[in-house]
């Protein structure tokens, strides 16, 4: 559906992006990450036309989008960070503006009317764009993105002046959306991207320094495999069925946390997940399994990892501490 074939982009001597490639599938989402200045935005921004590489090439369900650019746009819903809205005109007279410049063929009334229901901005159709909160303007940005219904859709910071209740009402739209279109969403709010996306790409200064689902991410830069449980039981007589699971390679007691309640770290063989297992037997017991948590780097962790100036690989711990040492 997308795909970024060697793309380059320079601006005088400075290389913005180095050479990329990547694609996204159908019915994928892709979390677009990399810090400020990393190449994040002019990637995203040649892939929606409104600029030019200088090298390599975009293409958008088959279309080259410099070869092709009004029939590559006409499959792009772009939500850029500051949505381009015109203050004056009313949410009904912006929507039905950004439908005409994008000659969409679908019925106009029934079309703009279940966008605004989609997007819980029905009782907003009659006011003027000025006098609407940040996240109501944020919400009619999204709204023109969805007219003509595009199978691809680039939101660059899509949750950005919501509370709380409407940034989980617009993740869960991403998601549903996800079913039938193809998204690429950037953030700089990494749970959002963990919860929402399939994959996710990372870019910095440049260059793309991670693709991978956040799962493997984890995998592959985390050292620390343990689990930590936390179980309603006898501590001796927990201690030891945990020990027993088929798959546990260490059981390290830790004490009482709550009452009734003790937490232990489950060290598992390499490459076997005990955790339905260790659900099972707790519940032949009867003992509640309160909780049961993962000690592997968190998706933030592993970004800060990917774009220090020299990002470590993923080695051991004296590997790792004498490249810390070296950089001193």
């Amino acid at each position: 559906m997308i795909k970024v074939d060697h793309l380059t982009k320079r601006y005088g001597s400075h290389v913005a992006v180095n050479d990329i490639s990547f694609e996204v599938h159908e019915g994928e989402i892709l979390g677009f990450l990399g810090p400020n200045g990393a190449g994040k935005s002019t990637t995203m921004n040649i892939l929606t036309g409104y600029l030019s590489a200088s090298e390599g090439q975009v293409s958008i369900n088959g279309y080259d989008v410099l070869e092709s650019p009004n029939q590559a746009k006409a499959n792009i819903g772009y939500l850029p960070e500051h949505p381009p809205l015109y203050l004056d005109m009313t949410v009904r007279e912006y929507l039905d503006f950004m439908y005409d410049l994008k000659k969409c063929t679908l019925p106009r009334e029934q079309h703009i009317a279940e966008i605004c229901r989609i997007l819980k901005i029905e009782e907003m159709y009659p006011r003027l764009i000025k006098n609407l909160s940040k996240g109501y303007r944020q919400r009619v940005g999204f709204a023109q993105a969805l007219i003509g219904n595009p199978p691809v859709l680039v939101l660059d910071e899509p949750t950005v002046g919501l509370d709380p209740n409407q940034i989980i009402e617009i993740r869960t739209l991403i998601k549903s959306l996800g079913r039938h279109h193809t998204v690429i969403l950037s953030s700089h709010i990494l749970s959002e991207i963990e919860a929402v996306c399939d994959r996710i790409v990372v870019i910095h200064r440049g260059n793309i320094v991670a693709d991978s689902t956040a799962a493997d991410l984890s995998r592959k830069y985390s050292e620390d495999r343990r689990l930590t449980a936390r179980v309603k039981g006898p501590a001796a007589e927990t201690a030891q069925l945990l020990a027993s699971v088929a798959g546990v390679k260490k059981v390290t007691p830790l004490g009482m946390r709550e009452a009734g309640m003790y937490d232990f770290v489950i060290e598992p063989k390499e490459n076997v997940d005990v955790r339905e297992e260790i659900f099972r037997r707790l519940a032949e017991r009867n003992w509640p399994l309160v909780g049961l948590r993962s000690m592997e780097m968190s998706l933030e962790e592993i970004f800060i990892e990917l774009t220090r100036e020299q990002p470590l690989l993923p080695t051991g711990k004296k590997e790792r501490r004498k490249a810390k040492e070296a950089e001193k």
